[in-house]
């Protein structure tokens, strides 16, 4: 049993860090790029969104590159102590970057659908940018906001290719479900193999349904809303 124990456990812990740096940085940034529409933003758009299409062992790669003990940043935190190859954190790390276009793509098309006469009438009243922001904007785009999470989740939950060249495989530490799979798969234990994709599998079906019913009911309610007025 703790065979499957622990990789399920270190995958919901990456797979949480990650959600929520992909979420603050997703949610910031997606709000910042929804504010204006221009050929440059959309160019930042399309260079921030790369971890989607981009092979994982891409990923993976420059992020060795930036982070490994020769690469860019690596000396530099290494000075602070601070180590992310072969550790849960790199993990971290990688889950954090595939998962964060998710996260990014939703927020601003849900922030770019919030209608801009709320944004206007609490100018009007006084609200300042930022309380209008976390009163009126976030909680009118936190439908799309919170499927985008959603897909986040899962996606960095089942991330195997970037999270194995940074983090590796080492059993209790860096051996995530994906990877742990894999393994199983290499040595022929089919057991425990099926074991675990079955979980994986019955994770991710609940996190897109989930996801998907919160699209259609802010799509419902923006119907409703828009009949209303």
């Amino acid at each position: 049993m703790s065979g499957v124990a622990t990789p399920l456990l270190l995958s919901l812990k990456v797979a949480l860090w990650a959600t929520f740096f992909a979420t603050v940085f997703g949610v910031a940034i997606g709000y910042w790029l929804s504010r204006k529409q221009s050929t440059w933003f959309d160019l930042i758009d399309s260079i921030l969104t790369l971890p989607m299409v981009l092979p994982p062992t891409v990923i993976g790669y420059y992020l060795l590159v930036l982070l490994g003990r020769r690469g860019w940043l690596g000396p530099f935190l290494a000075d602070f102590g601070i180590e992310l190859v072969f550790t849960w954190q790199g993990a971290v790390v990688a889950a954090s970057v595939v998962a964060f276009p998710l996260v990014l793509k939703s927020a601003r098309a849900a922030f770019q659908t919030v209608d801009g006469q709320y944004q206007d009438a609490g100018r009007v009243l006084g609200v300042s940018e930022v309380a209008l922001f976390f009163r009126v904007t976030l909680p009118l785009a936190s439908r799309g906001i919170l499927a985008g999470v959603l897909l986040a989740f899962a996606r960095a939950l089942g991330e195997f290719g970037a999270t194995l060249m940074i983090a590796g495989s080492i059993p209790g530490k860096t051996q995530t479900l994906s990877i742990a799979i894999y393994e199983a798969v290499q040595a022929g234990n089919d057991a425990m193999a099926s074991l675990l994709v079955t979980i994986t599998s019955v994770t991710c079906v609940i996190v897109l349904w989930v996801s998907s019913y919160l699209l259609q009911a802010g799509a419902r309610k923006q119907k409703s809303g828009g009949r209303s007025a």
